[in-house]
């Protein structure tokens, strides 16, 4: 049986599509999936996002805990509220998730984790060895709903919807987040648009649904998601990266802290193991189809990949990530294995699109 989120009996109610991802039935789209990508890159649009899974990471040795499992650097955090996104990784280097985490105070911290990976990442976590002995408590919260509100209008659509957030939230930078009663307002978000993703108690979900829906704001699925995603030039586990990819070879290289000191797992394969392949975007020149995953790519330094690839709303035509060859260059001509065809695609530097500009240029 699949699983279901506490928004479940809104999003049948609103008529979505509803498609089985990862075990989870979740809403692929509510009639117009590029109505969805439009309205949250010009407009306002919420996901439901319940399906990801927050983990409380808390009691003494939680940081010292952070510092050995995660790539990025938790001593970057010291500010309550402040967010970090970062990778977990494997002892190869590989990645066994990514994902953003929240610091509360030193003994306080807050994962969200993929939905697909969560039990994976939880089990993990449970494995590790605690530093110099101290255990911190690892606690999932299945109790909690989220709801990701997109947009150039997000703010004002959830002073709306939630006024007591105004105060909270009229500053509140990137990449920060404010407690609010139970729950939390995280300015953070995977469409490259402004906007906040807000985790309640369950119980209190469906209600703060149709508020936003009262304020106008679009309900929006996968299918939008994922274009959103992709214009906006952010990974995707399972195609960007994997167990089996390094950080480095995944564009992500920003994301993992080899300067410091600092030991983590996966750090020595990491350094004995320099990066072998770049990701970068294509934009399709040539009409005839539409760059998906797995296809080939030719380049003048040897074959790469696509990892991921749609047709973008935005810019208006077919878009994709793909890991290819060092030495590769923005601008420079490719083909791309399209079918039984061979497309024209010029390679670009992502992201493609950012707060509802087009940031790559679509012709020579």
């Amino acid at each position: 049986m699949l699983k279901t989120t506490p928004l479940n009996a809104a999003h049948r109610a609103l008529n979505a599509r509803m498609v089985d991802f990862g075990g989870w039935d979740m809403p692929l789209n509510y009639g117009s999936q590029i109505e969805e990508h439009h309205a949250v890159r010009r407009d306002a649009g919420m996901f439901d996002v319940s399906h990801m899974l927050a983990i409380d990471v808390h009691g003494a040795g939680a940081r010292e805990f952070l510092r050995r499992a995660l790539a990025n650097n938790v001593d970057k955090l010291r500010e309550p509220g402040r967010a970090l996104y970062t990778c977990m990784l494997n002892r190869g280097g590989g990645v066994i998730d990514d994902l953003i985490v929240y610091f509360f105070g030193e003994d306080r911290f807050r994962l969200v984790v993929n939905a697909g990976r969560a039990e994976t990442d939880l089990a993990w976590l449970e494995s590790l060895e605690p530093s110099a002995g101290v255990a911190p408590t690892i606690r999932p919260r299945h109790d909690l709903a989220m709801v990701a509100v997109q947009g150039p209008h997000a703010q004002e659509r959830l002073w709306q919807a939630l006024p007591q957030a105004r105060a909270l939230t009229e500053a509140l930078p990137s990449f920060h987040a404010a407690q609010l009663g139970e729950s939390l307002l995280a300015r953070t978000g995977y469409t490259g648009e402004d906007g906040f993703e807000l985790m309640l108690p369950a119980a209190q979900a469906q209600a703060q649904w149709q508020r936003f829906l009262d304020c106008g704001v679009k309900p929006c699925g996968l299918g939008a998601r994922d274009t959103l995603r992709l214009e906006a030039g952010m990974n995707l586990w399972g195609q960007e990266m994997d167990e089996s990819v390094s950080p480095l070879d995944a564009g992500l290289a920003w994301t993992v802290d080899l300067a410091s000191a600092r030991d983590f797992v996966g750090k020595s394969a990491l350094l004995a193991h320099p990066p072998r392949r770049q990701l970068l975007g294509l934009v399709l020149v040539e009409r005839g189809g539409v760059l998906r995953r797995h296809q080939k790519v030719a380049t003048a330094q040897g074959e790469g990949e696509v990892t991921s690839g749609t047709f973008s709303p935005t810019l208006e035509c077919s878009i994709a990530l793909a890991r290819l060859p060092l030495g590769v260059e923005p601008g420079a001509p490719v083909q791309v294995a399209v079918r039984d065809k061979q497309l024209a695609a010029k390679v670009v530097q992502p992201p493609f699109v950012r707060k509802g500009r087009i940031l790559v240029k679509l012709v020579n």
